[in-house]
């Protein structure tokens, strides 16, 4: 158990796989980490309206979507939101992280437990780390295609690689913190960010979404505090 947890802490400071499909990424596929939708967090989604164009769930990344880095617990202010979904989809909510679920960081699936018993929401269990692997897992978890399901993360070459590589809605936020982030994934980031601005500025585009020519339809204003 000891050696699952220090490889966890490893992997998740330096992902091969997403090493590798950054390459694959910069110099064949720029539009695989290109999100459908940008959002500072959750609460501007309009998961009313996503439900409405026909998407039948919802996949969660964890740390800095959900949780603070490392936290099992919510972030506050998005608790509400979180309901909201759940509300709206029902059952058809999980969470599909490279920290909790994940058979070489967690092959107990004690991190998935810890997490579903905290936040209410399932893990799905897995053998791939994001950005690699299909959609198998995820699809046979919600009974339906991955174009009629949505992937939500912070992490362009992360989340929203593996999303669009997939077929997903692809949303992606800022993260809910950095204090907790090591300092190589924080540089990461910057990097990751600089070329998603870079390319979009260039007017490089997402794959287009058949239930959603444009995403703007399911973004939110929140209320003046």
């Amino acid at each position: 158990m000891w050696w699952a947890d220090i490889k966890a802490a490893i992997g998740q400071r330096i992902n091969v796989e997403g090493l590798m499909f950054s390459v694959s990424v910069i110099t064949k596929n720029r539009n695989w980490v290109m999100p459908h939708l940008s959002v500072k967090d959750i609460r501007y989604i309009d998961w009313a309206a996503l439900k409405s164009k026909g998407y039948e769930g919802v996949v969660f990344d964890k740390d800095n979507t959900l949780t603070v880095p490392y936290s099992l617990s919510l972030w506050g202010p998005i608790s509400e939101s979180v309901e909201s979904c759940k509300a709206v989809f029902g059952s058809n909510v999980a969470v599909f992280s490279n920290s909790a679920g994940l058979e070489e960081y967690d092959p107990d699936g004690r991190k998935a437990r810890a997490l579903e018993f905290v936040i209410g929401i399932r893990v799905i269990r897995h053998k791939v780390k994001k950005p690699a692997g299909s959609a198998e897992e995820i699809e046979k978890h919600f009974g339906c295609d991955s174009s009629k399901l949505i992937m939500v993360g912070d992490r362009p070459f992360t989340d929203i690689v593996y999303g669009n590589r997939n077929g997903f809605l692809t949303i992606l936020t800022a993260p809910l913190s950095l204090s907790g982030e090591p300092f190589i994934v924080r540089q990461v980031r910057k990097i990751e960010l600089a070329l998603v601005n870079s390319w979009s500025k260039k007017g490089l585009k997402p794959a287009n979404q058949r239930l959603l020519p444009d995403a703007l339809d399911c973004v939110k204003e929140l209320p003046p505090m």
